[in-house]
């Protein structure tokens, strides 16, 4: 009786060891499309409530209703993606040339802002130092070179790698049209499956849902509208290469407190400092007024509800995220801390019960 339970023992054991083998063996072969697999899950999570509604009104055919629910993604998010994506570069590359030729002058902006500033300021930076600018001028160059050929070497690594980025996208379609058609019932084995206590294993699958939803409608989305409301300022004020800029305080938009004011506070000072009056006024209303208060109106009404994950820990992995994955990293980076969060939660929990 010891010998069977023994060897079912050693036979549960191994059977765990090839389930554990032949699942990185898996992991290792899908890695060369994890960041399509990813954002297909995304776009399937996101789009889910969408394919529900189309499902509803096509005669109940999962298929008619992924297909068209593929489409919407195209049209509405792909296609102006692709179209902006395209103005940003150019504008980059019109950028880096600019500076190489000379015809943005950093030294003659500062010096510009330096004499606008009062006698006494001016007084000081002189006796401080800081108004000598060669060794200014010499790392901006030094750093214009650096990113000249670093977007040279990119636009030749997209060149040599189009049928890569061509299979990638048509990898991520495929799998985003099987999860929205597909992605209730995989969710439910998965959770079935998982070595977890049922009601654990919901927790934790709740948790997931909702740091992704509240990631992409409270980053992301926030994020679009405040580099776009950014970009249509410059515009207005007559600042060049506003897709580039509203790009960049997107970005920004990501970190907490100041956010998007590391964008457009220096463009209202040069503006200011230049007698651009009326520009550097609008701009700086723009930025407390409408860009600023995008993210306190919008954020609560997109996500609805808190993650539970202070903003510091939300910036640290964020900004981790981004530096160890790229872009995935704006939804891997809170996703992984709001699971490490929930999980220790969950075994505190199970160590001190509640009362009764």
């Amino acid at each position: 009786m010891q010998e069977d339970s023994k060897g079912g023992a050693i036979n549960t054991g191994g059977f765990y060891l090839f389930l554990a083998a032949i699942t990185c063996a898996m992991a290792y072969v899908v890695w060369p499309f994890a960041a399509p697999l990813l954002w297909a899950t995304l776009a399937a999570i996101m789009f889910q409530p969408l394919y529900q509604w189309l499902l509803a009104r096509l005669g109940n055919s999962p298929n008619r209703a992924a297909i068209a629910s593929l489409f919407v993604i195209t049209v509405a998010v792909l296609v102006p993606g692709f179209i902006l994506g395209g103005l940003i570069v150019d504008e980059a590359a019109k950028l880096v040339i600019a500076f190489q030729r000379g015809d943005i002058d950093l030294v003659s902006l500062f010096n510009q802002i330096i004499a606008a500033l009062p006698m006494r300021v001016q007084e000081w930076l002189d006796q401080s130092g800081w108004n000598d600018l060669s060794e200014l001028e010499e790392r901006a160059q030094q750093f214009i070179s650096e990113s000249a050929g670093l977007l040279a070497k990119q636009a030749v690594a997209i060149g040599g790698g189009v049928f890569g980025y061509v299979l990638s996208f048509g990898v991520g379609l495929y799998v985003t049209y099987f999860l929205l058609r597909d992605g209730r019932n995989i969710a439910i084995m998965l959770m079935q499956d998982l070595p977890l206590e049922t009601t654990i294993a919901q927790r934790l699958g709740d948790r997931f849902l909702g740091i992704v939803r509240a990631t992409i409608k409270g980053s992301v989305v926030v994020g679009i509208v405040q580099g776009m409301l950014g970009a249509l300022t410059f515009w207005i004020v007559g600042i060049p290469s506003v897709a580039l800029f509203g790009l960049v305080m997107a970005i920004f938009s990501l970190l907490p407190a100041i956010g998007t004011g590391f964008v457009w506070v220096p463009a209202a000072i040069w503006l200011l400092a230049t007698g651009q009056i009326w520009q550097g006024l609008f701009v700086i209303f723009s930025g407390v007024v409408i860009i600023g208060m995008a993210d306190n109106v919008l954020r609560p009404i997109l996500v609805g509800r808190e993650t539970g994950i202070p903003d510091w820990i939300i910036l640290v992995t964020t900004l981790g995220g981004i530096a160890t994955l790229g872009l995935s990293g704006v939804v891997l980076g809170p996703l992984v801390a709001g699971l490490f969060l929930a999980g220790w939660s969950i075994i505190q929990e199970q160590r001190d019960p509640a009362p009764e």
